[in-house]
């Protein structure tokens, strides 16, 4: 017989898992409380233009997301840079650039770093002394989660000049937390993985398209081509666990009947399905409140639309500035190049509850002091999209609160970017995740992951 599988939740991780599970053999049913698949990932339609709603990167080290585009068809509409370069631009007018060169990981930096024009020779030989240090630390050591990646900074006299204009620069973007609130073990994963392991692990990729084209339209095309089982504003609102074996979902006044489920659903809505006795952490059965300290931290974009162009890269950072990045993302619009910018900002605590009168006033100012440009130039749209709980919050602790894919409950099964990829909560993470939760749902199956992340290949027997 075949297995049937339900998988909750359609984000990357719900689509990654039941493309797999569907690869293996599995008959899929996936349920989706939206009306669209991608999850955190989106775009959404203004005056019949689509807006992402936020703007999502990868790097190389990304294979898991990359193989994952691979699968839906899309990665051809995406855009990985040959070598890393990041241009950081400042208030005065000062410009630098984070790049790489050719040569072994750690060299391949030392160049970029000799003339970074934000650093003093001091400050250059402290980044390099951390830097060291750090590519020693093992990012599965669960003691550096007991402490923020600030507090061990300061070990090596690193100054907050110096902690912004390089290690916060990575840093926030990636754990959507400042070094002085995050874990050390995500930071250690974070530049070990990115910049230290190998010289173009931290190459930079982007989307040339919207992100509902690239992920959720051509995920929803994958699936049905798996003869997947995709149910839209379809909202699951209980699980139970059959005395006979098997699995009920009540979703929407109907009940769905499978052999395994995952939930690849926030943490928030895993604490209030799992059955009693589920959840595991580590090898212990955990309460499921006890996720509610995963917290949140909040993202906020900005999209701004000029009537003329302001901005000649594809994006930039920005350094003692409001603007932590900046992406052109006028092709989206159809406009020509420069026109329309999407402004990112992580760890936005302070800033998810401002209002949008109070977010133009503080970024339009901003973006003009870093654009000159932008000073005799008009704005014709300027949107605010909020992500109030966009990632779990990556602060000392989180590590011990992140389950693995597998439960006390044979064949039920989690997924989510907040679960233990040993990622912090990305695409790649959500990505991995799911294949975990696949294979933990495939009784004495171990999907193959050669090269790492690469999706199992197809089967036509369950």
């Amino acid at each position: 017989m075949t297995r049937r599988l339900i998988v909750v939740g359609g984000g990357l991780a719900g689509i990654t898992a039941a493309l797999a599970a569907a690869d293996a053999g599995m008959s899929v049913t996936l349920l989706e409380g939206r009306p669209r698949l991608g999850g955190a990932t989106f775009s959404f339609r203004r005056d019949g233009r689509w807006l992402d709603n936020g703007q999502h990167v990868f790097l190389r080290c990304c294979t898991a997301y990359r193989g994952f585009l691979d699968r839906i068809g899309t990665a051809h509409l995406v855009e990985l840079q040959d070598r890393l370069d990041v241009p950081v631009l400042t208030p005065w007018g000062t410009t630098g650039r984070l790049h790489r060169s050719g040569l072994p990981s750690p060299l391949h930096l030392s160049a970029a770093l000799s003339r970074y024009p934000f650093l003093t020779l001091a400050g250059r030989a402290r980044v390099g002394v951390a830097a060291m240090a750090l590519k020693r630390l093992d990012p599965d050591d669960p003691k550096l989660d007991e402490t923020t990646f600030g507090a061990w900074l300061d070990r090596f006299g690193v100054t907050g000049r110096e902690r912004a204009a390089m290690w916060d620069l990575v840093g926030v973007a990636t754990l959507n937390l400042t070094a002085e609130h995050a874990s050390l073990a995500m930071a250690v994963k974070v530049f070990r993985t990115g910049l230290l392991d190998t010289n173009d692990g931290a190459d930079i990729g982007w989307s040339r398209v919207p992100l509902q084209q690239l992920h959720g339209d051509a995920a929803q095309r994958a699936l049905e081509d798996a003869k997947v089982d995709v149910r839209l504003r379809t909202r699951v609102s209980a699980l139970d666990v059959l005395p006979e074996g098997g699995f009920t979902v009540a979703a929407d006044g109907a009940t769905v009947s499978g052999d395994a489920v995952v939930l690849a659903v926030p943490h928030e809505d895993a604490a209030r399905l799992l059955p009693p006795g589920a959840l595991l952490l580590g090898d212990r059965p955990a309460d499921p409140t006890v996720l509610a300290g995963l917290g949140s931290s909040p993202i906020v974009n900005l999209h701004v639309v000029y009537d003329r162009p302001v901005f000649d890269h594809e994006f930039a950072a920005g350094l003692a500035s409001p603007v932590q990045w900046v992406f052109d993302r006028s092709a989206n619009l159809g406009l020509p190049r420069g026109r329309y910018l999407a402004v990112s900002h992580s760890a936005a605590d302070a800033e998810i509850d401002m209002t949008h009168q109070q977010l133009r006033e503080r970024y339009l100012p901003a973006l003009e002091r870093l654009l000159p440009a932008a000073r005799d130039a008009r704005v014709e749209e300027f949107v605010v999209t909020k992500e109030r709980t966009a990632t779990f919050r990556a602060a000392p602790g989180s590590g011990r609160l992140r389950p693995h894919a597998h439960t006390a409950v044979p064949g039920l099964a989690l997924a989510g970017a907040w679960t233990a990829t040993g990622w912090p909560a990305t695409m790649e993470g959500a990505v991995r995740s799911g294949l975990a939760a696949a294979e933990a749902t495939i009784p004495g199956r171990v999907l193959p992951t050669t090269p790492p992340g690469a999706f199992p290949e197809r089967t036509t027997t369950p």
